[in-house]
């Protein structure tokens, strides 16, 4: 329990910037349905599911390894379906593979430069692009209004620098 609570109380601490993010901008798929070829992907998709390569695909077209299956047509690379021009998608599984395109690094950056105290212990605590599009998607604070509203109901999902706009009362 006390080495649970020291853990807990170091990650709340501020962290300096001694380790950068890992940005992987230059995926290497290869064969993809090899089992050495392992991928972490977003888990929680009840239709769709995006690999940290950047794919999205249909759950069923989701290979052992946790890739997606490259060779299925409907599996798109760095899809930004559903997303918006502010950074902010209606499907959690296209807003990190939207996150995730290489051209999206110096956002990302200017966002972690930029960020809050209070969310620096949370995007500082990831250690790579596909971390940091997971937890940049997740809706969050910035995503609501008056604690219980969403700011835009149906794109909700934001990877970019700012929350959505603030709707009229």
């Amino acid at each position: 329990q006390e080495e649970r609570t020291v853990r807990d109380r170091n990650l709340l601490q501020v962290q300096e910037h001694e380790q950068p993010i890992m940005w992987k901008v230059k995926f290497s798929s290869g064969n993809s349905s090899q089992l050495s070829n392992q991928c972490r992907n977003s888990v929680q998709g009840k239709l769709l599911i995006t690999d940290e390569l950047g794919y999205i695909c249909e759950r069923k077209d989701l290979l052992v390894n946790g890739c997606c299956n490259v060779n299925v047509p409907s599996t798109k690379l760095y899809s930004c379906d559903s997303c918006l021009p502010n950074g902010c998608c209606s499907v959690y599984e296209y807003c990190v593979s939207c996150c995730l395109q290489p051209s999206k690094q110096h956002l990302l950056e200017r966002f972690l430069n930029r960020a809050a105290i209070a969310f620096q212990n949370l995007f500082m605590a990831v250690e790579d692009h596909f971390e940091l599009c997971l937890a940049k998607c997740r809706t969050s604070s910035q995503s609501v209004q008056h604690e219980n509203t969403y700011r835009d109901p149906i794109a909700k999902y934001c990877y970019g620098e700012y929350p959505p706009e603030l709707l009229p009362v």
